[in-house]
């Protein structure tokens, strides 16, 4: 059974823990108090159990029923259907892990559907049951207390956040593998907190709207006067990571745009160097060659070289091979190759 708080209050005080929803409805009516019923991933016929017993509102039921739903405050005639979006940070794995929390909110009783492990409503029952005085005030006495307890616990959240952009500004001048991705990354994770935290601006300032409308207490407006600035803090925080990581990745674009450059004028410099010495290295092999070539023709020593026999074949040989060499030393030089 998904049931697993089910408590009835009377003037703020704990009186019956009833063993069914039957049994709920029937304490709460006769004593006039209200009812809190906590539900932990229940099945489609649970839920329905609920919404008749309470005549929830059809749409507010399937919407219920469908998991993934962004952060939102319904009122259908005197219930309110709320969803929240808790959130905690791991970091085992460096990760924002985010949860789903539904709420039905009526005039004498609140059913919490909750998806996740957190928020920790536990704690905010006992913190409730320990000031009888908050509780009196009501199912929106409970309901300020989970909204408070939700952004609370973002409070680690934008540590650790904040924590992962300090360990991106170091590792984008360190030349490091993956900043790209990781920028990437937390940006999504950043975004996915901000579709869950910004919201709860627009339900609080909902809520505070319709208190004298729907008669909440003064104390208790004072209470969510305070949740809404803690909202607004961690909503401004939010938005100034996303625009950090923005920043920092039109940073690490630029880096590695730039590491691109030097590297290519680096292979740019290099192959010019490479030029040079190509061009070196072919001028003395065409110098030597020229002598080489002269000196291979005369000495083929053929019987009818007309050169065989002349006397100066020798000396105008060796000055044949100087001059093409010296010539073409010259020509290179001129080019600027030598």
């Amino acid at each position: 059974m998904a049931l697993v708080d089910n408590e009835v209050y009377v003037n703020g005080v704990r009186t019956e823990s009833p063993a069914n929803l039957d049994e709920t409805f029937e304490t709460m009516r006769s004593r006039g108090g209200m009812a809190w019923i906590g539900l932990y991933r229940p099945n489609e016929a649970e839920v329905r159990a609920v919404a008749e017993e309470f005549s929830l509102h059809p749409l507010a039921v399937q919407d219920a029923l469908t998991w993934h739903q962004r952060s939102k405050l319904e009122r259908y005639g005197d219930t309110l259907f709320v969803v929240l979006r808790p959130a905690r940070y791991l970091d085992a794995v460096e990760k924002v892990e985010f949860g789903e929390l539904h709420l039905f909110v009526g005039p004498d009783f609140i059913a919490t559907i909750r998806h996740a492990e957190s928020p920790n409503l536990a704690q905010v029952r006992h913190r409730l049951e320990s000031t009888p005085e908050l509780l009196s005030m009501g199912p929106e006495a409970v309901l300020y207390a989970i909204i408070d307890e939700v952004v609370d616990e973002y409070g680690p959240v934008i540590a650790g956040l904040e924590n992962d952009i300090d360990e991106i500004e170091n590792q984008l001048f360190a030349d490091e593998d993956g900043v790209s991705r990781r920028i990437y990354e937390l940006s999504r994770e950043v975004i996915d907190f901000q579709r869950a935290s910004q919201p709860l601006v627009g339900m609080l300032e909902a809520l505070l709207r319709g208190s004298e409308k729907y008669q909440v207490d003064s104390e208790l407006q004072r209470y969510l006067r305070g949740v809404l600035d803690h909202a607004l803090r961690i909503v401004e925080r939010s938005a100034s990571f996303r625009t950090i990581l923005e920043n920092a990745l039109t940073v690490e674009v630029t880096l590695v745009a730039q590491r691109q450059n030097d590297e290519m004028r680096r292979m740019t410099e290099l192959n010019l160097a490479q030029n040079e010495e190509i061009k070196k290295i072919s001028s003395w092999a065409a110098i030597i060659f020229a002598p080489t070539l002269v000196g291979t023709v005369y000495g083929m020593n053929f019987e009818y070289m007309p050169e065989l026999g002349w006397e100066l074949g020798y000396p105008f040989s060796l000055v044949l091979m100087v001059g093409v060499a010296t010539g073409l030393y010259g020509v290179f030089r001129w080019k600027r190759w030598l």
